[in-house]
């Protein structure tokens, strides 16, 4: 609060309280009041007007500064007045009783707000959970009916339950650790998973897969993994290359502090100038225009769960060559003891 702008702000007062002054000064002359008193009174009311200007300009110097301050430091601005000691002037009591009002009513909208939210997303829950029965009813159906059911009704009811999958698991990220279940999980039984799940379009698109894990063992959860892992899979077989010999390939190397597992395909990889994206909500970049649709979901829900987990996934690739996703596991010894 700078005093230029506030002695400017009290120009009014200011300039009544001078007029004031030499009209009093006058009025004593022409009572003909001793020199000596003339002078003394007008020194004191000098003295008194410069103290009421100083005193008044530092109660409100320390209440806006403080206000200012915090409002600038503080990334939930809604809370400043959780900060602030109540002014003891008149206006400043005003502005505090006026902000503690707003700051009430706009509380109560966003708690009604996010209890929407809330209600929207368990909804939304439950609603898959329930579809989910009859899809999974339709895949058995035409896993033991394959051979009077057309391939391509197959392919699209796979293609459902991994977008229920992805929506589910997409509403429970802003969540996740409320559903998880940390353990040490061996690494070729959530492969095996993995190869099971993808077996029919494996198969279908005849990608060869070579696995080498070994017995390495990670702290993770399983359920939440096993997703993440079926994200990358399933891009390794939408952008396979034709006119090759597909192949994908799985491994761990065990480091001193962490256990790194990574995904190789040899498909169409991806375009230098979209590496740095494909993690971000939406993105679905030059091979997800002009070649298998995407919904630029699937890598940035995993990369989401991973930092959830405490795991780091980060990815490699070489247009129309290869591509690779390495997920970084921490060991913790903890488990081991």
């Amino acid at each position: 609060m700078k005093f230029s702008k506030y002695l400017w702000d009290k120009w009014l007062s200011i300039i009544i309280f001078i007029v004031s002054y030499f009209i009093i000064l006058e009025m004593f002359y022409a009572f003909q009041i001793p020199k000596s008193l003339n002078i003394a009174t007008g020194a004191v009311l000098f003295l008194m007007g410069i103290c009421l200007i100083f005193v008044d300009y530092f109660r409100r110097k320390k209440f806006y500064e403080a206000f200012i301050y915090h409002t600038n430091v503080m990334d939930q601005k809604y809370l400043v007045l959780e900060m602030l000691d109540k002014p003891n002037f008149y206006e400043g009591e005003i502005i505090y009783q006026n902000l503690y009002e707003i700051n009430k009513s706009m509380v109560e909208r966003v708690s009604e707000y996010r209890q929407n939210i809330i209600d929207f997303e368990e909804y939304i829950e439950m609603w898959i959970h329930e579809v989910k029965i009859p899809i999974a009813s339709l895949v058995l159906m035409c896993h033991n009916d394959k051979e009077e059911i057309d391939e391509k009704y197959i392919k699209q009811i796979r293609r459902l339950d991994s977008y229920a999958d992805q929506v589910l698991y997409y509403m429970r990220s802003n969540n996740a650790e409320n559903d998880y279940l940390i353990k040490e999980t061996r690494l070729d039984k959530l492969v095996k998973n993995i190869l099971v799940k993808n077996k029919d379009d494996l198969l279908e698109n005849k990608i060869d897969v070579f696995v080498n894990v070994g017995k390495q063992r990670v702290v993770t959860d399983e359920k939440w993994i096993v997703f993440i892992l079926n994200q990358i899979i399933n891009n390794s077989i939408k952008y396979k290359k034709s006119g090759v010999d597909s192949v994908i390939k799985i491994e761990a190397e065990e480091l001193e502090d962490s256990i790194l597992f990574s995904i190789y395909d040899n498909g169409i990889g991806i375009p230098k100038k979209d590496i740095a994206n494909v993690f971000k909500k939406t993105f679905t970049g030059e091979n997800g225009r002009k070649g298998a649709k995407s919904t630029g979901m699937g890598l940035y829900i995993a990369k989401k769960l991973c930092a959830k987990l405490g795991h780091q996934i980060k990815i490699e690739s070489e247009e129309t060559a290869w591509t690779k996703i390495t997920i970084i596991f921490g060991k913790n010894n903890y488990y081991r003891m």
